[in-house]
């Protein structure tokens, strides 16, 4: 499975992006997906996730009500809309899946497939 996760960029606080995460592979509808995020001297920290149906949706404290995770399996795509941007969410954004899992797992050891990386950086 390949990954590839765009939309990151430049916005001011108070602003709006719209990741999205690609997939290749016909067994992407089977996965759970991951959205995890790394700031600069950081560790990596788990962000959103969402079931193989969409129908378990998981998210950090620090990004509830303002993040929304989706997914489109005919499309084998993974979004996640992030509204009301702050500084602290500058970093560079991953995408993840995960091949075995039935729940959001939130820790980066649970996923097996890892995109490159789109970096996210909110300023004025």
């Amino acid at each position: 499975v390949q990954l590839q996760a765009s939309g990151g960029g430049l916005v001011q606080p108070g602003g709006s992006l719209r990741l999205s995460c690609a997939a290749s592979g016909r067994t992407f509808s089977m996965y759970t997906m991951g959205w995890f995020r790394q700031a600069p001297g950081k560790e990596r920290e788990f962000v959103s996730g969402i079931t193989w149906s969409g129908g378990s949706r998981s998210y950090a404290d620090s990004v509830k009500g303002r993040f929304t995770i989706s997914r489109d399996n005919a499309k084998n795509t993974v979004y996640l809309q992030m509204n009301s941007l702050k500084p602290e969410d500058t970093a560079l954004y991953y995408c993840a899946a995960d091949a075995h899992g039935v729940v959001v797992g939130t820790q980066s050891e649970t996923y097996d497939y890892w995109g490159q990386g789109t970096l996210v950086t909110v300023s004025s």
